[in-house]
């Protein structure tokens, strides 16, 4: 058992050592920030006690420096908005919050660069006091007034002006490398195995008698006796797993390229000009994630995961994701670069790519587009309802959707036998949302079955992919 006065005392002994709990916070940062943007192993509560620890480590460094230096008092004041913007990015998360998680993420980036900028006018006004030379000495220095770049006149303004646009073009370039290295990421599918075959439906039938009386036709006893043969039929229907729900030959439920950390995640697309977070505070794609988890038994990621297309060419090639998700009702802006991603993403790492109109019959149009850019060669085909996606794990006897904007059935590009996209028109992701939206338990249900046979799809193709492609 923990002796927390031992705790206690200890957090009390280092607390007066900042240097020494500074090191044990950088190793928890970085542990957190890996799992963050590479493994996701640990949820978003563990990630927001843990920054929050950091801000515990700031708060003891202003503490020893606030009556010893002012400069580095300042200096650390201004280090600690890190680990607060972090802190306050991943606390919405712990409830879903993910709009509000964007927003803080983006007034972060904001306030880093005035802070930064703060920073270094203060520096290079400090470094032009200290170098100060004659008037009649041109000179290349920019921190010297006199520099002849500055003319003779509003010396000052443009050392300023000159300022900024270095600082801006630095912080710039510093973003993008950031942004680049937390692209590399991993994924990994479940270990296991098991069969494409279709869910058994169980009906198991318990029969009910109720009591029987044996009535004398001339007793003077009057009342109305039920029938004798009065039996109820009851009806119990249940899944039954009668085999592992998977592909290929391994232990468990899961997928024979697998690894035993491995988990299936969801990761839905950022883009411009639309609303492509919609239904996201809803809990709708941590909901399907739960489902699919529950219904085949695989191990699943314990949140959803939005992401930038351009950080889709991160993913090595053998450990990308298999699917990811589009949704919206707005217009679909993605530049030339995103779409040469895309079509990396479709082709050479064999990924497939989920499009679900969210509620407009212009955003079908906005798709299809967006297809024809990344495979103009590949033409859209109707996706029947006999295609495996809607009959493995579960048989769906008619495209299941919420309302349907425009056709009513589901559109698919195929290259080499295999579904790379998959669009549905009927605003799927409402029903698995927190409350369904106000639809029939019939409807949703069938939502969720169709959401969970597409992801599968999506992870079986891969897998026997990775079997077929496999270093001997």
């Amino acid at each position: 058992m923990i002796e927390w006065s031992m705790v206690g005392n200890w957090c009390l002994r280092h607390s007066r050592r900042p240097a020494a709990l500074t090191l044990y916070a950088s190793v928890l940062w970085l542990a957190l920030w890996a799992d963050a943007h590479l493994i996701y192993w640990f949820s978003p509560l563990t990630h927001t006690i843990g920054f929050g620890l950091a801000l515990g480590v700031c708060y003891l460094w202003a503490r020893y420096w606030g009556p010893r230096s002012a400069l580095m008092f300042r200096g650390v004041l201004s280090v600690s908005f890190i680990p607060l913007w972090q802190f306050c990015v991943v606390l919405p998360l712990v409830f879903s919050a993910y709009s509000l998680a964007e927003s803080f993420s983006r007034v972060g980036t904001a306030m880093t660069f005035a802070i930064g900028l703060a920073w270094f006018v203060w520096a290079v006004d400090l470094q032009t006091k200290r170098t100060s030379a004659p008037v009649s000495m041109p000179t290349w220095n920019p921190f010297q007034l006199v520099a002849w770049y500055f003319g003779t006149r509003n010396r000052k303004l443009r050392q300023s002006t000159l300022t900024l646009a270095v600082y801006t073009l630095l912080f710039t370039i510093t973003f993008y490398f950031i942004n680049a290295m937390t692209g590399c990421s991993i994924y990994e599918s479940p270990l296991g195995g098991g069969e494409e075959k279709q869910l058994r439906q169980v009906v198991r039938i318990q029969k009910v008698i109720r009591k029987k009386y044996v009535i004398n036709p001339y007793s003077s006893i009057l009342f109305n006796p039920p029938p004798i043969d009065d039996v109820k039929l009851q009806l119990l229907e249940e899944t039954a797993h009668r085999y592992k729900v998977g592909q290929g030959k391994g232990k468990g439920a899961g997928f024979s390229a697998g690894t035993t950390r491995g988990k299936v995640r969801f990761i839905r697309l950022k883009y411009k000009g639309g609303d492509w977070e919609q239904d996201m505070d809803r809990g709708s794609d941590l909901n399907l994630l739960t489902e699919y988890g529950v219904r085949l038994g695989h191990r699943v990621n314990d949140r959803p995961e939005p992401m930038e297309i351009r950080r889709l060419r991160n993913f090595p090639p053998r450990k990308s994701p298999p699917m990811a998700y589009m949704t919206g009702q707005q217009n679909i802006q993605v530049g030339e670069g995103d779409l040469k991603t895309l079509r990396s993403y479709l082709l050479d790492k064999h990924g497939m790519l989920f499009g679900d109109n969210g509620g407009s019959s212009g955003w079908e149009g906005q798709f299809v587009g967006m297809m024809r850019k990344i495979l103009p060669k590949v033409e859209p085909i109707t996706v029947y309802l006999d295609h495996s996606i809607h009959q493995i794990p579960y048989t769906l006897p008619k495209l299941p959707y919420v309302a349907k904007h425009g056709r009513s059935d589901a559109l698919g590009w195929v290259v080499d036998g295999r579904l790379v996209a998959y669009y549905h028109p009927g605003d799927i992701g409402d029903a698995w949302a927190d409350g369904h939206s106000g639809v029939p338990r019939e409807i949703w249900e069938s939502c969720f079955q169709l959401g969970v046979n597409i992801i599968f799809y999506a992870h079986a193709e891969y897998n026997k992919w990775l079997e077929a492609t496999k270093e001997k």
